[in-house]
């Protein structure tokens, strides 16, 4: 039976690692659960071990904490979830008749909030379908171990990492769509508004699309902020 490790990359989420964790526990208690810790300055890492999470300490930065992660990983199977992310209900009967398949070597979830904001519930609905503009790490990045190394794993930037690793993926084979919906915290567009944060999203894809470097960006998007 496919054996999955469920990779964290934390940083200040003291107020949602122990939900997360224990969320994710609770669909199933074999699975190997790894919180990629960015350098809190809250208690976040103190509250991932008492989770039962195994804590790895990273430099700063997802593709840098995720790596980290997957280098401490057991499974066959990696799942990058973010901390302000729930998986359904089926996941682990889907993952495994999904991953059954040899040929599947990654795959993602749909997409939903947790806001029924009619904007942010269509932009989700786009989200659907793989392409290179509607896949990012909100949706869960699976991943075999082997085909994750024959990759290089994750590129160390500040910013679109994600979308990197689906591009070198989707070079080589198929990404696969689950038929279930994780459900991501919409807290920045809660914070900024749906329509500019949906704005400024795009805008930083297509800048990185034109070949803008993701230092670069990152820098922008800290500034905007």
């Amino acid at each position: 039976m496919t054996t999955f490790s469920v990779i964290i990359p934390a940083l200040n989420e003291a107020a949602r690692i122990t939900s997360c964790v224990t969320a994710v526990r609770a669909l199933d208690p074999t699975v190997e659960i790894i919180v990629a810790d960015g350098g809190s300055s809250d208690p976040t890492a103190e509250l991932a071990i008492a989770a039962g999470a195994l804590l790895v300490q990273a430099p700063r930065g997802r593709g840098s904490q995720n790596n980290a992660g997957a280098a401490q990983a057991c499974g066959e199977v990696l799942i990058f979830l973010h901390a302000d992310t729930t998986l359904p209900a089926a996941t682990f009967p889907l993952l495994r008749a999904c991953f059954a398949d040899p040929a599947t070597q990654i795959a993602k979830f749909r997409l939903s909030f947790d806001d029924d904001d009619p904007l942010l519930t269509l932009a989700a609905q786009l989200m659907w379908v793989d392409s290179r503009l509607t896949s990012y790490g909100d949706q869960g990045i699976v991943i075999r171990r082997t085909f994750f190394a024959e990759l290089g794993g994750f590129p160390a930037w500040p910013l679109f990492e994600d979308v990197r690793l689906f591009e070198l993926a989707r070079a080589r084979t198929e990404v696969c769509v689950v038929a279930a919906s994780v459900t991501t915290s919409a807290r920045r567009f809660q914070a900024n508004g749906a329509l500019p944060q949906l704005l400024l999203d795009v805008g930083l894809w297509i800048a990185y699309v034109a070949g803008v470097s993701p230092h670069t960006l990152a820098e922008r998007y800290r500034s905007i902020r």
